[in-house]
């Protein structure tokens, strides 16, 4: 039953980051009142997913990371965006924005969150020194890197000063751009704040395997510029000085209490509105929740914290009396091929605590349980190297844990993880801090059938998803004990899980989706079963993406082949197969990218994206592209995006095989193959690993003995780094091999499952993949054989097909009355890096204009 108070007030919430976007959501998902709420954002984005930032450098999109789009577009919500507001009236009720808009308030939420702070040292403001926060940082700094490394003409040298959970990502994302990378921490220990001195000395290790520099107690105190005023080095206390032409600051963040403070509102000394446990401030009209809320004394950089402040200042509003229970500091680092996690009382601060510790320090894991003093509690823990533990572990803090501690430590012991039996008040999912009831009363007290509902229902796992193993666990055994089926069901049109709907259609060999949904389901699909179905028709079919009935089945990607952007723009995202592009290919694509406008970038998939492309423009594009030898590198699809390679045994005196061969061989005999989730793979030519193959869905690695296979590592926000499933295999026997895993993992995997879970899933795990691919265990291995061979031999590239077909082509219109150019009232704003045309004058100086810019370009 939903709750509202008699006479619903105005809401002005200032900042629209995550937490606010949760308060929003939990106030309008438990009140039909009438709110007038109004959103007030700095940046010019929807609030999106800071916690998966990271993944940015892994090919996600900065639409894909923007959260949930529903609770902004209720018509109780106004949202403004990069207009910050400039001064809070408390007397008058009213805030003011920098364009001099005026909202009125009955109520004020503070969400304004924090700032990434800068060391106070010489230099620290020079060309080249970064912070580590938002997606303009991102796009800034990728920006830097590729023209520095382009007018230094060598590769770059780069510094994240910084050791801590956020260091370590921004080291990776450097890493990602190509850039030699040093992560400079002034502790003993790497994430010194959160772990111990033991497991920062293993964890230092691990990172320094792979490929990153680490220099602890190691303070910086200038930043030297070179002769053209850019950042050239840095020196530290000890005299000593390194280069850098890049340096990432991620020295801790500052709350954004400015606005606050001189509203006059009450504020720590050292930073944060002071909040009593209501989440209220000294204004009883005002609320602040998130980094920006200081309490108890703390402001803490964390988004579960802001999500809990979040459900309670809603709770206020609708008359409850929830309080914020303090601060649940529990990490885990999202760096892929690196584990770590640390929850509860980790340094062991409790009177009497004992800890138990496994470490191995050759194989870099360190693991530590911290035991309340009679060894039966759990308090608190370190997982480095292997945290696949932290789901299940976490949610015991404070609880018995009921087995010897040392049994969840070491896999020879016999004890697995927990399974479900937690108690209710444990806190499964921190991020949202729902407890193990409140998943348990999703399923008895609100109906949910599957874990997917769930989620929905309580928000569990809807953050950074560590937590959804544990979730879909506790909802299995709550249904089973009620005498339910585990409901595998697609979405309300279909009973059955894509798995079963996918053999279902191949037996009985329907090719549209109307015999599908008249046969199996009943309705007329939705926006989950109509691309499921287009990528199962696409697997046993092979038809064309806009083929017929086909066509209407496709997201709004896939309807046009191309990305859309924020700014309803498209992406033109050619092939390069392994990353070989001839000379003349790259002029032509420079020509198209000059005549049409287009941002161009070098992606870390190495292919040439080109971004702004109007709908109508998308055709023209590519018939250039075409006519030079190009195909679609299908980066709008869930389908294989690029293979990814080092140049090999062909160039690098350390390689062994010929990893470029492999990779162009691999990009061509699976380009076009349509699946559950978006694949990549990678080809390293030495176990070096310069093309990062263990981050993709299947990695290869060159040895003395022939090639090693990976499989199941990837990005999204939970980044898994792959395993190792053969070694020593020859050419053919590799390509067999993948044939079958993808084939299996089509016919067999859930909608929108990547590789990594899946594998995880998998009955028998690895060795049961093993006995499936290698020694045909379920008989299955000619039908994967021969689907493959009939996917290489039917392919045919989306884009030259369309352009043969004018019935195809009608859909390329932005405007129904002007089907060849655009409305000629419409002016169509550049973004960053856009290139207008040039003019005649411009041609003959050699000059164009890039967003506003004039660029010398010499000849």
């Amino acid at each position: 039953m939903s709750t509202s108070l008699p006479t619903p007030g105005r809401i002005v919430v200032v900042g629209a980051g995550m937490v606010a976007h949760r308060f929003i959501e939990s106030l309008l998902t438990r009140s039909d009142a009438e709110w007038r709420i109004t959103l007030i954002g700095e940046e010019r984005r929807l609030p999106y997913d800071r916690v998966g930032l990271t993944s940015f450098f892994s090919g996600t999109s900065a639409d894909e990371l923007t959260l949930e789009r529903q609770h902004l577009e209720d018509p109780r919500v106004a949202l403004v965006t990069g207009d910050p507001v400039v001064h809070i009236d408390r007397k008058a009720k009213t805030v003011r924005t920098a364009a001099r808009a005026e909202f009125s308030y009955d109520t004020l939420v503070l969400a304004t969150g924090s700032y990434a702070a800068r060391p106070a040292v010489d230099g620290a403001d020079l060309p080249g020194c970064f912070v580590y926060r938002t997606i303009d940082d991102l796009e800034t700094l990728t920006a830097f890197v590729e023209a520095r490394r382009a007018q230094l003409g060598r590769p770059l040298v780069g510094k994240v000063v910084g050791g801590g959970l956020l260091g370590l990502e921004a080291a990776g994302a450097l890493q990602g751009l190509d850039v030699d990378c040093t992560v400079v921490h002034s502790g003993t220990h790497l994430m010194s704040a959160q772990i111990d001195r033991a497991g920062g000395e293993v964890l230092g290790r691990l990172i320094s395997q792979r490929g990153i520099g680490v220099r602890t107690e190691s303070r910086t105190t200038r930043l030297d510029p070179d002769r053209s005023g850019q950042v050239a080095g840095l020196e530290f206390r000890d005299g000593s000085w390194e280069e850098a032409d890049v340096v990432i600051f991620t020295v801790g963040v500052r709350p954004n209490d400015r606005l606050a403070r001189e509203a006059r509102l009450v504020c720590e000394p050292r930073g944060g509105v002071i909040i009593d446990d209501a989440c209220r401030t000294s204004d009883d009209a005002v609320f602040a929740i998130g980094e920006v809320a200081n309490f108890d004394g703390r402001c803490v950089g964390l988004v579960a914290p802001g999500y809990t402040m979040a459900e309670v200042a809603a709770d206020r509003l609708l008359g409850g009396e929830a309080t914020f229970p303090g601060y649940d500091e529990s990490t885990k680092l999202k760096l892929s091929g690196v584990d770590v996690a640390s929850f509860g009382d980790a340094m062991a601060s409790a009177p009497g605590a004992l800890d138990v510790v496994y470490t191995d320090p050759v194989g870099g894991v360190y693991k530590k349980l911290v035991m309340s003093d009679d060894a039966t509690t759990l308090l608190g823990g370190i997982l480095v190297g292997d945290a696949s533990a932290y789901g299940s572990l976490r949610p015991l803090v404070g609880s018995p844990l009921g087995a010897d501690p040392a049994a969840y430590l070491m896999p020879e012991g016999g004890v697995e993880a927990p399974t479900g039996d937690l108690p209710d008040e444990a806190i499964v999912c921190s991020c949202s801090s729902v407890t193990a009831g409140r998943i348990r009363g999703a399923v008895h007290e609100d109906g949910c059938a599957d874990a997917g509902e769930v989620k929905a229902c309580t928000k569990a796992g809807a953050t950074c998803g560590s937590c959804f193993v544990m979730v879909k666990k506790i909802v299995g055994k709550e249904l089973s004990s009620l005498g339910k089926a585990v409901s595998n069901a697609l979405c309300e049109h279909f009973d059955m899980s894509r798995r079963q709907l996918f053999d279902a259609v191949s037996v009985a060999e329907l090719t549209t989706f109307s015999a599908i949904i008249e046969r199996f389901g009943r309705g007329r699909g939705c926006d989950v079963c109509k691309p499921t179905i287009a990528s199962i028709l696409s697997t046993l079919v092979g038809e064309h993406v806009l083929a017929g009935e086909t066509a209407t089945l496709q997201d709004t990607n896939d309807h046009v082949m191309a990305n859309m952007q924020k700014d309803g723009s498209y992406s033109v995202v050619p092939r390069m197969p392994g990353g070989e592009v001839t000379p003349e290919g790259l002029i032509v694509i420079g020509e198209v990218a000059k005549d049409f406008g287009l941002y161009t970038k070098l992606t870390g998939g190495q292919r040439i994206d080109m971004f702004g492309a109007r709908l109508e423009q998308l055709p023209l594009i590519w018939k250039r592209l075409v006519d030079a030898g190009f195909e679609s590198g299908q980066a709008y699809g869930k389908s294989l995006r690029t293979v990814k390679s080092c140049v090999g045994s062909t160039w690098c005196r350390y390689g062994v095989l010929d990893s470029v061969g492999m990779a162009v061989r691999l990009e061509l005999r699976y380009r076009g193959l349509r699946s559950p989730h978006k694949l990549k793979l990678g080809v390293s030519g030495c176990a070096r690993e310069c093309a990062e193959a263990r981050g993709k869905d299947v990695g290869v690695i060159a040895t003395e003995n022939g090639w090693n296979m990976y499989v199941g590592g990837n990005g999204g926000f939970t980044p898994r780094h792959a395993q190792l499933l053969a070694e020593g295999l020859d050419d053919d026997g590799l390509i067999r091999a993948i044939d079958r895993f993808f084939m299996y993992y089509i016919r067999t995997a859930d909608r929108l499952q990547r590789t990594a879970p899946w594998v995880e899933e998998l009955e028998g795990g690895l060795d049961g993949l093993r006995e499936v691919i290698f020694d045909d265990s379920l008989g299955i291995c000619d039908d994967l054989d021969r689907a493959m061979t009939r996917h290489v031999g039917t392919y045919e590239d989306e884009w030259a097909a369309t352009l043969k077909d004018p019935d195809k082509l009608t859909r390329f219109h932005s405007f129904v009355n002007a089907p060849d150019t655009p409305d000629p009232s419409l002016a169509y704003v550049l973004e960053r890096g856009q290139v207008r045309p040039a003019s005649d004058e411009e041609k003959e100086s050699g000059a164009v204009m890039i967003a506003g810019t004039t660029l010398e370009v010499r000849r």
